[in-house]
């Protein structure tokens, strides 16, 4: 097992993204998938249908971390530029890849398999296919990068056929401990504690809900003894301050 986890980034394509039209739930998928195969997960961006800007983004994305995903803009429409914003940031020409075309042509009944259709089987020369079992329509490879469909399922399809051929790492492991209390009450002691416990990270985020304000403890880090001795340092802190709270998660 590699000491030094792998790392990722996730770019987001699509005009409905930034508009709002459509809320990303591919990221948050990935990020779960990631943490469990011990990826860390340094970065996310969203960028628009605009071959110039996706360049840009893959190309910095792809030379700071191990892995980069993208999602969407690999369909028949006229407003699915991505496989030719990637062969563009490789340096490569695009073509039809003829397995994509034969798994298409077979999908569909004779006549309807259009010009338009085809288009989903053009990939940037030199990548390989990752498999789409929902919708047949393949997703790819090439370099580090892999570059799926925007819709949820069909995502989620192609992230299972990715994942077992990524660099594995010790996975995130996770505690949650729920506070009845505002951040400002506990924040000189939290910071004590993550001082001490300096192997996990130790998030706050509240929450505000019954007319009360509370905050969400999450201690996350790859060693089980570390999260737990954290978490259990949280806890006394909290006792010591007679805050109210409770343990309602573990990852």
């Amino acid at each position: 097992m590699p000491d030094t986890p792998a790392t990722a980034a996730i770019l987001v394509i699509g005009d409905e993204i930034l508009s709002g039209r459509t809320q990303d739930t591919n990221t948050n998928h990935i990020a779960k998938t990631l943490a469990v195969l011990g990826v860390d997960l340094k970065e996310a961006r969203v960028v628009g249908d605009d071959q110039d800007e996706i360049v840009a983004a893959v190309n910095a994305l792809r030379d700071r971390y191990d892995y980069v995903f993208t999602t969407g803009g690999i369909g028949p429409t006229h407003d699915d530029i991505t496989a030719d914003a990637i062969a563009a940031a490789f340096g490569v020409e695009i073509d039809y890849h003829p397995e994509a075309l034969a798994m298409l042509a077979a999908r569909y009944k004779p006549g309807e398999f259009n010009d338009m259709r085809k288009r989903m089987a053009r990939v940037p020369l030199g990548a390989e296919l990752v498999k789409n079992s929902v919708s047949t329509a393949p997703g790819f490879k090439i370099g580090n990068v892999y570059v799926m469909a925007g819709v949820p399922m069909v995502m989620r399809a192609m992230m299972e056929a990715i994942a077992p051929t990524l660099r594995h790492g010790a996975p995130v492991l996770s505690t949650t401990i729920s506070v009845e209390a505002g951040e400002g009450k506990i924040a000189e002691g939290l910071a004590r504690t993550q001082r001490d416990h300096q192997t996990v990270a130790i998030g706050s985020y509240p929450f505000y809900r019954d007319d009360k304000f509370g905050v969400q403890l999450v201690v996350r880090g790859r060693d089980g003894a570390e999260v737990e001795a954290a978490a259990r340092a949280i806890e006394a802190m909290l006792v010591e301050l007679a805050v109210s709270h409770a343990r309602v998660t573990t990852q």
